[in-house]
């Protein structure tokens, strides 16, 4: 009997014996076509096919017979990845259980194995390896602090941004455009991003000498060269920048090596993408990819990046919060739909402090900074206007700026237990309700109360409490309160007044601005009576009944119990 190899399916020498016997029957004779002549079996000089696939077999039988002993197959991973905070799960979740939000979670698949999966860093070798500057390993050592400040010149090391609009945005920044940075720009749609970044590039091109004159590259995924021209002819624009539309990483790295720019801006993040990673543009590896290929190209060649990065509906940057980690300043521009005002904000960054706060307004020719940010914040008052009842003056701080809010209270009658706040955290609104009724004895309770913050601001630290408290005697009452006065404190459970964060700056903001009082709590008083301010009078209360009794003479010693039978 003779067996030809090719024709079983075999995969261990036991499979040539029959099933009821346990060894080969004794005139049997077995031939195998081998191509390796070391091979202890006998060879075929011609072997035919199916010889052939028997050879593969038995040269590699692990492989397979006629599989690439060298090739393995890619093997594919799923995973379902939240779009709002990036939480990842082996399974799908109908809510996320990092964030909360349902419907988020989405399927995302990862290859193993693979050969052409590519990362950021491998694409920007190859797009700018050629040009990138290349150290000496050997020179490359830990270098002492003292070494390192050494070299920088601390005067000019950052890029200037002139213009009031661009020492509004340097302010932000913490001074200035740091070289090799990686800035991030988010905002909702239509707040004026690319507005921003236009402006940006214009005032870095103007700030360079003829000497040293260097491009500022403008790319843009979103819009055409013409549709940027347009914009950048409606806010008169002239500047010498570069503009070009594409969304390859590689192809804007290619192209902008030849100009060795000063700044580069790219608009939008989510548009663009990098050749071998999985997913489309906008998906968490793609954007997550080319951020990684942004900085690299930042840090090494000095250049700074500027992105723009869409928001999602709960406010947030798309990618999701991956790209917050990976650049530097993470900038939020912040604006009502039908208000011209616009506010940035740094929420991160690692060059200056993120308390500052820079105001704009949106104009025909672009945005333009705000002097007097407490003007969006006010509204025209009169003296002794029986209409405007119910209006207070704010004095708080964002960063290192002082703003005068004005804060809006409305007391109605006959509406028990309603209640309507904007701009002020509901908790905090109650509270001061609460200590006006027990401890001022005013008959809050038989009233509906609606609070508001003029412009849509909304406030956060206690030290508007005493100017919400006012409002409210003030509409309760019926007693308008004079458009120079200001208030300044924290209200305690007690009703007494209390001392908040750097009073000295927010008394002389309101001196400034011409006020010709300002109350403070009692203990203010003190330390502030005896620092320059004589053209307006500085007046301290210990608690809640006291201010009623300054603000509103005439009123205040009026004012029932809530409790008829414990007199006032």
């Amino acid at each position: 009997m003779q067996v030809q190899m090719a024709s079983l399916p075999l995969f261990s020498p036991l499979h040539f014996l029959p099933s009821n016997q346990s060894s080969f029957p004794p005139n049997s004779t077995f031939h195998f076509h081998l191509h390796n002549p070391q091979h202890p079996f006998t060879t075929n000089a011609n072997p035919s096919s199916s010889d052939k696939k028997a050879q593969d077999f038995a040269t590699n039988p692990v492989q397979g017979i006629g599989g690439d002993p060298k090739k393995k197959k890619a093997k594919e991973k799923v995973h379902w990845v939240c779009s709002n905070c990036g939480y990842n799960a082996g399974q799908w979740w109908g809510v996320c259980r990092s964030c909360g939000e349902a419907g988020t979670m989405k399927e995302f698949h990862e290859t193993k194995g693979s050969d052409n999966k590519v990362s950021g860093f491998a694409v920007m070798d190859g797009a700018v390896g050629s040009w990138l500057p290349h150290q000496d390993e050997t020179q490359l050592r830990p270098l002492r602090l003292a070494e390192v400040n050494r070299s920088l010149d601390q005067l000019h090391w950052r890029i200037p941004l002139n213009g009031p609009c661009g020492n509004e945005i340097s302010r932000v920044l913490g001074g200035g455009l740091v070289p090799g940075s990686l800035t991030l720009v988010g905002g909702d749609p239509g707040v004026g991003k690319s507005t921003l970044l236009l402006q940006i590039a214009a005032m870095i091109t103007e700030e360079c000498n003829d000497s040293e004159a260097s491009p500022v590259v403008y790319v843009s995924g979103e819009e055409s060269v013409e549709q940027i021209g347009n914009r950048a002819d409606r806010l008169g624009i002239t500047a010498d920048i570069y503009l070009y539309s594409s969304t390859d990483i590689e192809d804007i790295l290619k192209k902008v090596q030849y100009l060795s720019p000063r700044a580069l801006v790219i608009d939008s993040v989510q548009t663009v993408y990098l050749k071998g990673i999985m997913g489309s543009p906008g998906g968490i590896m793609q954007v997550k990819e080319c951020t990684s290929a942004l900085l690299r190209f930042a840090k090494t060649t000095d250049i700074p990046v500027l992105l723009i990065g869409h928001v999602t509906k709960s406010g947030d940057i798309a990618g999701p919060r991956v790209l917050e980690h990976i650049v530097d300043v993470v900038l939020y521009m912040e604006g009502e739909k039908y208000s011209t005002h616009r506010m940035l904000r740094a929420v991160k960054n690692r060059f200056g402090s993120t308390d500052e706060l820079g105001v704009f307004e949106m104009s025909h020719s672009g945005l333009q900074a705000v002097s007097n940010a407490s003007e969006m914040f006010l509204s025209e008052q009169h003296l002794d206007s029986e209409i405007l009842a119910g209006l207070a003056v704010a004095v708080i701080m964002d960063g290192s700026r002082t703003f005068l809010i004005e804060i809006q209270a409305l007391c109605l009658s006959g509406s028990i237990g309603s209640r309507q706040v904007n701009g002020i955290h509901a908790n905090r609104a109650d509270m001061i309700i609460s200590v006006l009724i027990k401890q001022a004895g005013l008959r809050l309770q038989e009233n509906a109360v609606f609070l508001n913050v003029v412009s849509g601001l909304t406030l956060t630290e206690t030290a508007g409490d005493l100017a919400i408290a006012a409002a409210i005697c003030s509409s309760f009452l019926e007693v308008p309160i004079p458009n120079d006065i200001a208030f300044i404190g924290e209200i305690g459970l007690g009703g007494e007044l209390r001392m908040v964060p750097r009073m000295e700056k927010r008394v002389y903001t309101v001196a400034k601005l011409g006020y010709r009082m300002c109350i403070v709590p009692k203990t203010a008083e003190k330390t502030l009576r005896n620092e320059g301010l004589e053209k307006m009078t500085l007046l301290g209360c210990r608690n809640l009944k006291d201010v009623i009794n300054t603000v509103f003479p005439k009123t205040g010693p009026t004012v029932k119990p809530v409790y008829p039978s414990i007199a006032p």
